[in-house]
């Protein structure tokens, strides 16, 4: 395939060959994401933070092709800094969710992305949204990216209604963790953000801080 390897090569898309994840708790959400680029079977970033803020407290994890999924995060976010300028108030995390699906559905044959919204608002509490194909649908979690396939199983038997914030910390890191090391385009180090009404928090999980399993 021309462009395989090369990323130096305009016929090599560069893609989020990923693995995301979303999900929500009593007074927030948690959002995860690996940190591996690759453009063909190259990994031409190693620390990419797929992450996107939206808002201060509304935030999308991108897949799909990298171009592609930055150019809707950015279009989102400027138009939610538009929104709670006009309304004089904070957005709703169902309002950035609705734009993200109005544009993946708009623009469905020229782009390649999969955005998850999740965040925190004043009606609704956190939330999580699966935006895939122009769709909109609300979680208690979601998944996502080429490293999703591997783990359904695993987020399917471990997640439980109701479980604390640590506890789903734990769950979208070991989430991660078993994505990355199956998927070979997905790697690096483990970002995340824990959303509550009091703001946003950043953690970056590396080296011998990202769980390891039996296989690994």
């Amino acid at each position: 395939m021309p462009g395989v390897g090369d990323p130096y090569n305009s016929a090599c898309e560069v893609s989020t060959g990923t693995s995301i994840i979303a999900v929500e708790f009593d007074g927030g959400v948690i959002i995860g994401s690996d940190s591996r680029v690759s453009a063909g079977e190259a990994v031409v970033n190693r620390v990419f933070n797929k992450l996107a803020p939206v808002h201060e407290k509304i935030y999308c994890a991108l897949s799909g092709s990298a171009a592609d999924a930055q150019a809707v995060a950015d279009m989102v976010h400027y138009h939610m800094e538009v929104h709670s300028v006009e309304m004089e108030a904070p957005p709703l995390v169902l309002a950035a969710a609705n734009l993200v699906k109005g544009i993946s559905y708009k623009y469905k044959e020229e782009i390649v992305a999969h955005l998850i919204v999740a965040g925190w608002d004043r009606k609704s509490g956190g939330q999580v949204y699966g935006t895939l194909g122009g769709m909109i649908t609300r979680q208690p979690f979601a998944i996502g990216g080429s490293g999703s396939t591997y783990i359904y199983g695993y987020v399917d038997s471990v997640f439980k209604p109701g479980m604390s914030k640590e506890q789903c910390e734990k769950f979208a890191v070991h989430a991660l963790s078993l994505a990355m090391g199956r998927d070979g385009s997905s790697g690096g180090v483990i970002y995340l953000v824990i959303v509550t009404k009091d703001g946003s928090t950043q953690k970056i999980i590396s080296g011998d801080s990202i769980p390891q399993f039996y296989d690994q």
